[in-house]
């Protein structure tokens, strides 16, 4: 099964369902004053959106809820998750992955399709990709900017912990760096939606050529469960 944390403003999670009930996954959704996870649970997905407005910090108020303390337990014990946009912002305040999502260098709300290439294959994620491969996947976001201190980053270059970086940085994120996760690599973070590159007419081409921006985000999606 796959769990979908919903927040007042989360507004990608149908999305998410309709890919995964596609792909042949059972759903459910969390609400946030849920004090537990189902326990058929594969993967946990926070999805994009405005968790309660983005007042505050992006993901400040939703890291503080029952549902993300119900999340920390099941992470604790080795369970698959993924932020999607605002779910990467509310995974850094959780302290569930590190460093920050700030404004967007030019303070512009940016929406577009972005090139992305793809760091490192060796994680759940990213698995049936190539090293350096150029994908195509939509961005969202005004809180895009990815900040983590100097030995935190080398850190993670050591861990193969970043994933994705920006062809073209356009938020000004350190080093490009478009998605992440932890460690461990079971907990996963991208600011892009590979759920809004999932065109399902079009999967069978995925062997043939997986950068086509339509289809680029469902092997992602899949392979995490």
């Amino acid at each position: 099964m796959v769990s979908i944390l919903v927040f007042p403003g989360t507004n990608c999670h149908e999305d998410i369902e309709y890919i995964y009930r596609n792909l042949g996954f059972a759903c459910a959704f969390v609400k946030h004053t849920e004090s537990r996870l189902p326990r058929q649970t594969r993967l946990a997905v926070l999805a994009g959106g405005f968790s309660y407005g983005d007042y505050l910090r992006c993901g400040a108020m939703a890291s503080t809820t029952p549902s993300i303390r119900a999340l920390k337990k099941y992470a604790d014990n080795g369970g698959r998750v993924l932020g999607i946009c605002n779910g990467f912002q509310i995974l850094c305040e959780a302290k569930l992955l590190p460093g920050v999502l700030m404004r967007n260098e030019n303070l512009r709300f940016i929406s577009k399709n972005a090139p992305l290439i793809v760091e490192n294959t060796n994680n759940f994620m990213l698995a049936k990709y190539k090293i350096n491969q150029l994908l195509r996947i939509p961005v969202a976001h005004a809180e895009g900017n990815y900040q983590v201190d100097i030995p935190t980053l080398e850190s993670m270059k050591a861990n193969n912990q970043i994933l994705l970086k920006y062809a073209q940085n356009l938020n000004g994120s350190i080093e490009s760096i478009a998605g992440i996760c932890n460690a461990e690599k079971t907990i996963y973070a991208l600011m892009p939606h590979p759920e809004r590159a999932s065109n399902f007419k079009n999967i069978n081409r995925f062997t043939q050529d997986n950068s086509l921006e339509n289809i680029a985000g469902i092997e992602m999606l899949r392979s995490l469960v």
